[in-house]
């Protein structure tokens, strides 16, 4: 059982896996029934989910601060919580890049894309879970090997999605064949993002056990 008094701090991790869930989802849902002029107000709901997970960081960063002990080494604690924060950061950067470059219909293979993200945030957000009893959870090792996984396949929808840039008849110039494969590069960001906060956990587990 995990000591009472280190709650906060694997409370505050669930926090910041379930503000990049919250962002996931909510992405998904964004590009399923986009509509370009409900553009600006998504911006701002995403911006909600980031804001949320920024504030769970800065929780997090006074907390160290202020701890004398803390249940595993302090950088590597201060490590985790950035990487978390990074996921959210990286969801909310799609929208972003769909903003910019004037995006006004969603191909089905960033829906693809974005169900995966869920996928891989909402496994992170059980790693973080299982977090406190690492010592003993088997399913923790099992749960990074899910995230990996599916940033594997992330990496193949990347391929193919940018592969499949050039046959798109549907695009209507060259630009918006650059617009789609910088979208799918941030798509990917999110991916390789979670996977750093399960390789993150790997070396915390490798150094505490």
């Amino acid at each position: 059982m995990a000591n009472k008094k280190n709650e906060f701090y694997w409370n505050n991790y669930i926090s910041a896996a379930d503000a990049a869930c919250n962002a996931a989802d909510y992405l998904l849902e964004c590009l399923r029934k986009f509509d370009i002029n409900q553009i600006n107000e998504m911006l701002d709901k995403m911006h909600g989910f980031e804001h949320g997970g920024d504030t769970v960081r800065h929780e997090m960063d006074e907390a160290l601060a202020k701890s004398f002990v803390t249940p595993i080494d302090r950088e590597d604690m201060a490590e985790l919580s950035q990487k978390l924060d990074q996921v959210t950061d990286c969801i909310e950067e799609v929208l972003q890049e769909i903003y910019v470059n004037h995006i006004d219909r969603i191909t089905v293979e960033a829906v693809s894309f974005a169900k995966k993200i869920c996928t891989c945030t909402a496994k992170m957000r059980d790693m973080l879970t299982e977090l406190p009893n690492f010592k003993k959870s088997e399913r923790i090792k099992s749960l990074i090997i899910d995230v990996n996984t599916a940033e594997g396949e992330c990496d193949e929808l990347f391929l193919q999605a940018n592969y499949d840039c050039l046959k798109n008849t549907d695009f209507k110039s060259p630009l918006e064949i650059i617009a789609w494969r910088s979208i799918y590069s941030k798509l990917e960001d999110c991916a390789d993002a979670c996977e750093h906060v399960a390789d993150t956990i790997g070396i915390v587990i490798m150094k505490n056990t």
